[in-house]
């Protein structure tokens, strides 16, 4: 397959990927028949399988290679090597895998700097400041970087949030194009800005990319929001969790216009002896957000309860439970009117089921 020479473009970071990869497919298919890995089935067997399946019809491959530890990217460009590739970002999903270090994830996710095609082009973020730890030297290719604060080769400004999503601009060939995402969330910027940079070195126009990306599919259980009756907001980011993501997550619900906010979080899993800071740093984060409420899921995310106590969040206002019948109990009946509500943790949690509770509870059906 490889030698068929169409462009393989791999997306790998420790949030964004399948977001990153879907909007990059949307504006390919706008011209091209691609093959795109399927959901966020990301290693390294699941690529062996999508090196089987792509045709002589497919025009590009796009693929998220995903890492649990040190080796699997290199695994990942052994099946099929990309000449096109995007680290969304560096940060601490899977640290307990990798030695309890950003360093250690940073080394695993340069596998694929090294591993790509040597003249192939690489999209890195300006803005993520553990992306420098990235190891770039003895890459021979197209370096591209995006951003929204530092200097970038394809830079976001004048960003705005509307009510069904985020319109952005961005200079192309020299003029500023406008652009909008029907998604939540300043992160989704950067994920737009790697799929511009990407299709735009492809050959893309202005108009493909601002329609793909108009029209791309929100991922299954990331930020996907719903507004219930009285003015109730629901955010359901129940797929998976890691700090930074969660952070991400609690960015978006600061930025929705409702009176009153509640931060469902469960624990986030793979973070080994990291895990107590990492838990402890999400509440920290969290008491900063203006939050009316904070409900925390599971042993660990006792931490987060504990860290935003620590930060000034008033103890009265937070809650933990160990089990998600617990919050349900908890939470019948007590949400009012004007009110958003972020439900966010780790797939093994189930909080997706959390989420059919709010939406039966609050639609004024029986659950």
């Amino acid at each position: 397959m490889p030698a068929r020479n169409i462009p393989v473009i791999a997306v790998t970071g420790s949030a964004g990927k399948t977001t990153t990869k879907e909007m990059i497919a949307s504006i390919l298919r706008r011209r091209w028949t691609i093959f795109k890995s399927a959901s966020n089935w990301n290693l390294p067997p699941s690529t062996r399988k999508y090196a089987k399946q792509i045709r002589a019809r497919h025009r590009a491959a796009v693929l998220e290679f995903g890492m649990l530890r040190k080796g699997h990217i290199r695994e990942h460009c052994r099946l099929i090597k990309p000449g096109y590739s995007v680290i969304t970002n560096v940060g601490t999903a899977h640290i307990g895998n990798v030695g309890h270090r950003v360093q250690g994830i940073a080394a695993a996710k340069s596998e694929l700097i090294r591993h790509m095609r040597k003249s192939g082009t690489l999209v890195l973020n300006a803005d993520n400041a553990n992306s420098r730890l990235l190891s770039v030297k003895g890459f021979q290719g197209k370096l591209l970087k995006v951003g929204i604060r530092n200097k970038a080769h394809y830079k976001a400004r004048g960003i705005r949030f509307l009510g069904r999503g985020i319109a952005f601009r961005v200079r192309l060939n020299g003029k500023e194009e406008r652009f909008f995402i029907p998604c939540l969330g300043v992160h989704n910027v950067y994920n737009a800005l790697n799929a511009i940079a990407i299709t735009h070195s492809l050959g893309f126009t202005a108009g493909e990319i601002r329609k793909g990306l108009a029209k791309y599919p929100i991922p299954y259980r990331r930020l996907v929001r719903t507004e219930l009756p009285r003015r109730i907001t629901l955010i359901d980011d129940t797929f998976s969790s890691n700090p930074d993501a969660t952070q991400a997550a609690l960015d978006t619900l600061a930025s929705v216009n409702r009176k009153h906010k509640i931060a469902i979080i469960g624990y986030m899993k793979d973070m080994g002896k990291y895990a107590v800071r990492a838990h402890d740093g999400v509440g920290k984060y969290a008491a900063r957000k203006r939050l009316t409420r904070l409900y925390t899921v599971g042993k660990l995310a006792r931490h987060i309860a504990a860290g935003a106590k620590k930060a000034g969040f008033p103890a009265t206002r937070i809650r933990s439970f160990a089990s998600r019948r617990q919050l349900h109990q908890a939470l019948a009946g007590t949400i009012k009117p004007d009110t958003a509500i972020l439900v966010k943790g780790t797939h093994l949690l189930k909080l997706e089921k959390t989420v059919s509770f709010l939406k039966r509870s609050l639609s004024g059906k029986r659950s």
